[in-house]
């Protein structure tokens, strides 16, 4: 319980000797203890000093103890508030505990059970405190939208917190599949701008033809097809944010009218003569080395130093490890995942990064029949993965390295029937659609297709 020396105290009372018998007793208790006159008086202390616990009479000239109270309420972090009643006025105090006040003792109310009724009012506010602050924590860490155990991630979202605040244009940079797109979505949701729009574009996806009207809208009849005005993402994502994910695909002229709206603030829809106002946050993402486009002629300089006043790294999941059984078991829930798998999938380099082992995953809950995710339910690359040798005192290889992960099949015939298998069933699954089951396999359409000439694979078959 919170010792009373520390607990601040005001006492409202206008009547001069309950008041001083007050003041005084509590203050022998160990209360730091503050006197106002009034109600009145009771408010103006208010606004200069934070205190624990109010003790408010009921009926006080000017102001009285519920317009103290409803003032109180309003003060962050709020105190607790004990309503001095007499019996006349105990009706007005019960109303009061409907308007927030803790709880109420009517005159002459003995001392020690009035000292145990504050310390409980105190108590009850550090509580109330400390849950409103674990609130806080959760929601953070529900809107950071980011699952990790590592320390570098850990970092990341230390610098998410530190850039979420600003207004400036991010740049975020890291190989493809880390996991950019989460990471904007994470500064956006602890910013300012959280309750408007989230808006992404992949820049790399649009026709060149079609980027800028898709990014600053148009008015009819601007091209052949404008059939009507439309807005672009920078209307959509007003007050909000707007991501533009690989940003390095821009065309070098489209290049100069991005670098005009993030200086102006404003831009023109394609065809348009009235000015619109940007009222947007840009984050922008790049898995190309953008000042080796610069030198390439593919990027410009003045852009580049315009958007990467902020940057946030983001780390391979090769470098990350711990995460990789935390991320492999949420792509996979409900379903359980073997832990001799959960070894498997954390030795492997993950060239693709998280993108690659939510595929995997998901391709995994496809074909398994088991209750939970198995070995043969992963790619043939995964299972042959060489197990790295542990070293025994003396400096030799120890054979405890097998215990780590189940060894790979002895055979390259046994590989190669295991995958064949999973070919044929990831086939079925999407009804032979090659172009599907190249990506649930995590293959190029080209590979699959060798492989399928390779294995005597074909639908008649």
């Amino acid at each position: 319980m919170q010792e009373s020396e520390n607990i601040r105290l005001l006492i409202a009372e206008d009547e001069p000797r309950l008041r001083s018998i007050l003041s005084r007793e509590l203050s022998q208790r160990g209360f730091q203890v503050t006197i106002a006159e009034d109600g009145t008086q009771a408010v103006s202390v208010l606004e200069k000093q934070e205190f624990d616990v109010l003790l408010l009479d009921v009926r006080m000239p000017g102001k009285d103890g519920l317009e103290v109270l409803a003032v109180a309420r309003e003060i962050e972090p709020a105190p607790e508030a004990v309503m001095l009643t007499g019996n006349s006025t105990v009706e007005t105090a019960v109303e009061a505990m409907k308007r927030g006040a803790c709880d109420f003792v009517t005159k002459p109310c003995p001392l020690d059970a009035l000292e145990q009724i504050l310390r409980s009012a105190a108590e009850k506010r550090v509580l109330r405190r400390s849950n409103d602050a674990m609130k806080r924590k959760l929601a953070d860490e529900r809107n950071s939208g980011l699952l990790y155990a590592s320390p570098a991630m850990a970092e990341v979202e230390k610098m998410i917190r530190r850039l979420a605040p600003s207004d400036g244009t991010v740049l975020v940079v890291g190989e493809s599949g880390t996991g950019k797109e989460v990471a904007a979505q994470a500064i956006h949701n602890a910013s300012e701008r959280r309750e408007a729009p989230f808006v992404d574009i992949n820049c790399g996806a649009i026709p060149e033809s079609l980027l800028e009207s898709e990014l600053f809208g148009h008015e009819k009849g601007a091209f052949t097809g404008a059939d009507a005005a439309r807005p672009g993402l920078f209307e959509m994502a007003h007050r909000g944010t707007l991501f533009l994910d690989e940003i390095g695909e821009i065309p070098i002229g489209l290049q100069v009218k991005l670098l005009r709206v993030l200086e102006t603030k404003t831009f023109y829809r394609v065809g348009g003569r009235r000015r619109c106002d940007a009222d947007v946050r840009v984050i922008a993402a790049t898995n190309r080395d953008l000042q080796q486009e610069i030198e390439e002629g593919r990027f410009r300089n003045d852009l580049f130093y315009r958007i990467n006043a902020l940057q946030l790294e983001l780390p391979p999941l090769r470098d990350r490890r711990e995460d990789i059984p935390l991320l492999a078991k949420h792509f996979a829930a409900p379903k359980p995942i073997a832990k001799d798998v959960l070894g498997l999938l954390s030795k492997h380099d993950w060239p693709g990064n998280v993108r690659e082992l939510k595929h995997v995953i998901e391709r995994a809950l496809l074909i398994g029949g088991e209750p939970d995710i198995v070995a043969e339910d992963l790619p043939a690359e995964l299972l042959a993965a060489p197990l790295p040798p542990a070293v025994t005192v003396g400096g030799g290889a120890s054979s405890a390295a097998a215990s780590v992960a189940p060894p790979a099949p002895a055979a390259p015939r046994g590989l190669k029937e295991i995958e064949r298998e999973q070919i044929l069933t990831i086939l079925e699954q999407v009804r032979w659609h090659r172009g599907k089951a190249a990506e649930l396999l995590g293959v190029s359409p080209k590979t699959l297709y060798r492989k399928l000439r390779s294995y005597g694979i074909s639908r008649s078959s």
